[in-house]
């Protein structure tokens, strides 16, 4: 593909521009549709494999080793989303942008750049974790100390691939962003336990660990592999150039963001860790894996939505960006409510295939979904917020909401134990989605809740 097509970005032109408005309204709304409902039956799927290797794990290693591998997880989680220094989010935002500018000399440069960074950033946060359990020598002599020294190599490699999947969805290639971590890796994950429980390993979290340390090796090669090559089809060879002051200037909040809003994902289960033994944490945890079948649907429409808004902007196209953020708005909800009650009908069974003991999580699943059906309703405001500018007020509302959190958990889950947690997450969770939303209408006058009426100027406004 000639620079000039790389450049011209997705939308067709026409004779005049009231033509050429309709032309892209009509191809967003196409591509956007059906890009959210193929991301979505993927993210189904995932969800699917995801569910199969914790029941796997939980069977496997009974609740005291399961609550310890779950704990693990979530910090190799927390620590690798945040180590790309937001450029995985900020992907999403610069390359459309600088694409639909013709500069291909700074697509180039983020690429390389971002990919180095992550990786670096990775390995500096893995380094620094480990010296801190290091300085806390109860943590490696007891029963964490195993699966954190696994853990260790397990980060940069998580982050790379977290890079990896932002590239991916700037492109609007959001199979290729999505497949390999969250189904690849999955299978590969649940694959690598049986073959070693089969072989004589013991049934420990560190085992567990170690097969996510290779799931994650091959699913992130495998996906830098296919992307690279898609790459050199589309961008054709050339000079580089790195803006790494303006896109730090931008991605340093979105960091910051990430680190607060995946410490504002899993809060609930870090703090049970401390306070409450592993079995409890696994409970909880399983609880919160079948949850996430909900909370694919806002995934699957950001992934296929949030470069969108981006290129809208870049192009000033702004009724096309209303139409978009409409029409992903109550598509989301209304999937949400559905997949929702689908997953609380369906709980007793699905609960129970973890085990006799893992029924007292249907309370925990109840409350959870319906806090993220409540903040579904008030739509994309953080994805207008990341992607249009206004990243820094999206790090207050996270943070703030994250206070919360830590608040109502540290109050609610000595009282009332994981339902206490659940309660505390779902009222922040709600609270946030308000939050974000009246922040993206008081900086970009852009109307997200599913059914609010359209704001009177919906042109653009002044980023925070």
């Amino acid at each position: 593909m000639a620079a000039d097509e790389w450049a011209a970005g997705p939308f067709p032109d026409a004779a005049s521009p009231f033509r050429r408005v309709r032309a892209r309204l009509r191809a967003a709304r196409a591509g956007a549709g059906g890009a959210a409902l193929g991301v979505f039956s993927l993210r189904i799927a995932a969800a699917g494999c995801a569910y199969l290797a914790q029941v796997l794990m939980a069977r496997m290693m009974g609740g005291e080793e399961y609550g310890i591998f779950a704990t693990v997880w979530v910090w190799i989680a927390i620590l690798g989303h945040t180590a790309t220094l937001g450029l995985a989010q900020g992907a999403c935002r610069f390359l459309p942008v600088e694409r639909a500018r013709g500069q291909l000399d700074a697509v180039r440069g983020f690429l390389v750049g971002g990919a180095l960074a992550s990786a670096a950033g990775g390995l500096c946060l893995a380094l620094a974790g480990l010296a801190i359990a290091e300085i806390q020598h109860d943590v490696l002599d007891g029963l964490y100390g195993g699966p954190i020294l696994v853990a260790v190599v397990v980060v940069p490699l998580f982050a790379f691939q977290d890079y990896l999947e932002g590239v991916a969805r700037s492109q609007g290639w959001p199979m290729l962003a999505i497949a390999p971590p969250y189904l690849l890796r999955q299978g590969l994950i649940m694959a690598g336990m049986i073959g070693a429980v089969l072989f004589g390993a013991p049934a420990h979290a560190w085992v567990a660990i170690a097969c996510t340390l290779v799931a994650t090796g091959v699913s992130a090669t495998v996906q830098g592999a296919v992307l690279l090559a898609r790459l050199r089809r589309h961008l054709p060879a050339g000079p580089r150039t790195y803006r790494w002051r303006i896109w730090l200037t931008a991605c340093l909040p979105i960091a910051a963001g990430e680190l607060a809003t995946s410490a504002f994902g899993f809060v609930d289960v870090v703090l049970l860790g401390f306070l409450a033994p592993p079995a409890s944490v696994g409970l909880y945890f399983a609880a919160t894996r079948i949850q996430q079948f909900v909370v694919f649907v806002a995934y699957a429409a950001s992934a296929a939505t949030a470069p969108r808004f981006a290129a809208a902007r870049a192009e000033g196209d702004e009724a096309g960006l209303a139409a978009l953020v409409r029409m992903q708005a109550r598509w989301t909800f209304l999937g949400t409510v559905v997949v929702g009650l689908g997953v609380i009908a369906a709980a007793p069974l699905l609960l129970g295939l973890f085990g006799s003991d893992f029924h007292d999580s249907l309370p925990v699943l109840a409350i959870l979904v319906a806090g993220g059906v409540t903040a579904s309703l008030f739509g994309p405001g953080e994805d207008i917020l990341i992607m249009l500018g206004g990243e820094r007020l999206c790090v207050a509302i996270t943070l703030a909401m994250l206070a919360l959190a830590v608040l109502l958990c540290l109050v609610l889950i000595p009282w009332l134990g994981i339902v206490g947690a659940a309660l505390a997450m779902a009222g922040a969770t709600a609270l946030r989605g308000l939050a974000m939303a009246a922040g993206a209408r008081a900086v970009h006058g852009i109307a997200t809740p599913a059914f609010a009426r359209a704001a009177p100027s919906p042109g653009r406004k002044g980023a925070a």
